[in-house]
């Protein structure tokens, strides 16, 4: 146990410094664990297994370590304990995704410690009574094929519940009562209420230290998930500022979210700049990790969350827009009964091009094919369909972004739209100088020295137009459009 304790605190630490994002474990580990219990019902891979994984028993036997003492059975202890973990990996990675998201230390080690009691226990009585209990029961050695495919299903289950973020206490934990007026009052209120997930799992917070949703009962809390390169994000924020300034002493608190889209998003500084520049006051938590996302079920930028005064969330909203309605719900929770907000205006149109992700991961309308992580000559079409993009000279192709591999490079764009809006970032951290036309006419230069949304296109009415952004040099990196009107 204590070697196996050793490896997980490694590895928490080890992934932490190396940023290494705890979601791309736990999909390896229920690959893992899905073959595991596939392995575990058929008789036949289970034998080609178990012939795999023989000789790491061996090692165990051939330890030069001898003597029944304290010590040598610590040693012995610790090198199975070592050589256990390959066989374990499946069930090991899943469990280093919880440790790993912990929001402290202390609590990685209290998950830690309860898997290793966990872990310890049986092989103790195993230990001291395993063969004594086998001896007398021999049901287990006469039904052992089945017993060993009943684990199969069990971890397949396991599996199931880990993918699919099912809590498990929820099924035997009696949901507190949800006051009879809450959806009388409210407009668009969720049918069923439930209990707000806790804020755990952040690797810091910005304007506050960290909160709690119990530690707020009896406020009414908005919970906001936010990224700062994200237009739909930051035309939304003045109306958040404007609530708080407008409600925080009436028992309104506003906690961010703020979940990455991008890696360069992780980075504390980035979004203390974005704080600061839309003068966000209220507390923001870095959830660097999805922790919250995930907990909250969440699959949107922006997206809000009402939760009332005993903990509940009551009302939800994904995207811009329905700011009437939320204020009216939040002014009914706070016990405000005066006049209603007006609807505000919408801030997009159907016709508008979607936003457009570069990156070859989410890539969408790229007219030609992307040579994906390695530099490439492209070269413009003789025309470009609607909403759609096209490359010319040399760029680089990434999972999040394109980034230019020589001077002169092109990005050509037909969009229909008011507003452009590109995620831009520069690779070698030196200012990158990018010249803009529309339609063929000069409309602008645009000057990337750090990682940030950047207005390339404003006209007064939504229309059609060909954009074409040239670089001055490598190393830009573009990750996606936006659009408004």
């Amino acid at each position: 146990v204590l070697a196996f304790t050793c490896f997980a605190l490694l590895a928490r630490k080890t992934i932490a410094v190396f940023g290494i994002n705890p979601d791309s474990i736990k999909e390896v580990s229920l690959a893992l664990l899905l073959l595991f219990g596939l392995v575990m019902l058929s008789e036949t891979l289970s034998r080609k297994f178990s012939a795999l994984t023989s000789g790491l028993a061996e090692v165990g036997n051939k330890s030069p370590i001898q003597g029944e003492g304290l010590v040598s059975g610590m040693a012995i202890g610790a090198l199975i304990g070592l050589v256990w973990t390959p066989c374990a990996g499946p069930i090991l990675a899943a469990v280093l995704v919880q440790i790993i998201r912990q929001e402290t230390d202390s609590a990685g080690i209290a998950v830690l410690l309860a898997f290793a009691l966990g872990t310890a226990t049986p092989m103790l009585v195993i230990a001291l009574m395993g063969r004594k209990i086998i001896g007398r029961i021999g049901f287990l050695i006469r039904h052992a094929e089945t017993m060993r495919k009943i684990f199969g299903v069990l971890i397949l289950f396991s599996a199931g519940i880990l993918a699919f973020n099912v809590d498990i206490g929820a099924f035997f934990t009696k949901r507190a009562a949800v006051p009879a007026h809450i959806n009388t009052g409210l407009e668009d209120a969720l049918t069923v209420p439930y209990a707000a997930p806790e804020i755990i799992g952040i690797a810091d917070w910005l304007n506050s230290p960290p909160v709690s949703i119990h530690d707020l009962k009896g406020k009414v809390i908005l919970v906001d998930f936010w990224t700062y390169s994200c237009i739909n994000c930051v035309r939304t924020l003045p109306i958040l500022t404007a609530w708080d300034a407008k409600y925080r002493d009436q028992g309104l608190v506003i906690i961010g979210i703020h979940s990455p889209e991008f890696e360069f998003e992780k980075n504390p500084d980035n979004v203390k700049a974005a704080i600061a520049q839309y003068n966000i006051h209220y507390p923001v938590a870095l959830d660097n990790y999805l922790a919250i996302w995930a907990s909250f079920n969440n699959r949107y930028w922006p997206a809000h969350y009402l939760i009332d005064k005993t903990g509940h969330v009551v009302y939800t909203h994904f995207g811009e827009g329905k700011y009437d309605v939320t204020e009216n719900n939040i002014r009914y929770l706070l016990g405000l009964r005066d006049a209603k907000t007006a609807a505000a205006k919408p801030v997009s149109g159907s016709a508008q091009t979607p936003e457009t992700y570069l990156g070859y991961t989410r890539a969408q309308r790229f007219l030609g094919t992307l040579m994906q992580d390695q530099p490439y000559d492209y070269r413009f079409p003789e025309s470009l369909p609607p909403d759609s993009w096209a490359l010319s000279g040399k760029w680089h192709v990434g999972a999040e972004n394109i980034t230019t591999a020589e001077k002169g490079a092109k990005l050509r764009l037909n969009f229909t739209a008011g507003k452009v809006f590109l995620v831009l970032g520069n690779a070698d951290n030196i200012p990158v100088h990018a010249e803009v036309t529309l339609d063929g006419k000069p409309a602008g230069t645009v000057t990337v020295d750090h990682h940030d949304l950047y207005k390339i296109i404003t006209q007064d009415t939504a229309r059609r137009g060909l954009l074409e952004i040239t670089c001055d040099k490598a190393a830009l990196q573009a990750y996606a459009f936006t659009f408004g009107e």
